[in-house]
């Protein structure tokens, strides 16, 4: 199954999982996809469900999604942007780069944060107290090549055309607002941070917002899945013994590239949580007829970029 790849990259993307949890999901599609934390939106982005709510408590991943889907940043903006500021940071190396996070941290403009999600160290997102972002440079000066520019504009492209043709609202919002509204016909899909792993101050969390979450959960009309962590070889993670003991488990080892050095790269073992026993674990998702429209204005749209670009 291919995987589109989102063009935000953020720490724990669940890529490599999206398979899994197509196949889990056990859902009619009659009413809506919610994402109380969309983080790079890749789970959404390849279920394609026609009503989806995609919040997040980070305005700026929120603020460029949002972009995408008004048609404000386009393939053809972010190709144009890329390659001169591309070819900025690699005449003038990380003094331009710090130039550019200086920038953003006053403006907020959405291609910049592009810009720093692709070129900063490992592509985190990490924020300061203040709401800046300060993640360092990493250091490679050939970054924004043709190729790899090319893949980013793809995936823009990927997000315009579906959002366009479904109705997909990106909003900035608590997940306790986000869960509020949620009806038996919807489907909820959860990947909230990590207790005990980073803190970027816009979506810190602690047990406190762990066991809110459980408790709303706990109560939700309508089925959802829950991503955690089960074990890495240090530990285990003692909330799925404690709070979330109650609803089926499934795990699959997962391989997160965060460290500096690949010593420092430990596999985790991923689990998902959910309330409903899965029926599909064997069997290959089936395209909907809507997911093979929406195939088709992609392919379009691709086939016009190109055309107009070369």
């Amino acid at each position: 199954m291919k995987v589109m790849i989102p063009p935000i990259k953020c720490q724990g993307i669940k890529s490599k999982l999206v398979p899994l949890i197509k196949r889990t999901v056990d859902w009619s599609f009659k009413g809506t996809w919610v994402e109380p934390f969309m983080g790079s939106g890749v789970v959404g982005f390849n279920v394609m469900p026609r009503n989806a709510i995609f919040a997040d408590s980070n305005p700026h991943l929120i603020n460029f999604y949002k972009a995408i889907a008004s048609g404000t940043i386009d393939g053809f903006k972010v190709r144009n942007f890329l390659e001169r500021e591309g070819e900025i940071l690699s005449r003038r190396g990380k003094d331009y780069y710090y130039e550019v996070r200086d920038r953003f941290n006053e403006s907020h403009n959405p291609l910049d944060f592009l810009f720093l999600n692709r070129s900063c160290f490992n592509g985190m997102i990490r924020f300061n107290r203040k709401g800046g972002f300060n993640v360092p440079f990493g250091h490679k000066l050939q970054r924004f090549s043709k190729a790899y520019i090319t893949k980013i504009v793809n995936q823009i492209n990927y997000v315009y055309v579906i959002s366009r043709n479904s109705n997909w609202p990106f909003m900035c919002q608590d997940f306790r607002e986000t869960l509020g509204g949620v009806s038996e016909e919807d489907f909820v899909y959860c990947d909230p941070p990590y207790v005990g792993r980073h803190v970027d101050y816009f979506d810190s969390w602690d047990e406190e917002n762990e066991r809110q979450l459980f408790t709303i959960l706990s109560q939700c009309p309508c089925k959802f899945i829950l991503s955690t962590w089960h074990s890495n070889q240090y530990r285990e993670n003692i909330f799925l013994d404690t709070l979330w003991s109650e609803f089926n488990v499934l795990t699959k080892e997962h391989f997160y590239h965060i460290g500096a050095k690949e010593v420092n790269r430990k596999p985790m073992l991923e689990a998902l949580v959910m309330n409903f026993t899965p029926k599909h674990l064997h069997e290959e998702p089936i395209e909907r007829p809507e997911q093979l429209m929406l195939f088709e204005k992609l392919a379009e749209h691709q086939k016009s970029e190109r055309f107009l670009t070369y």
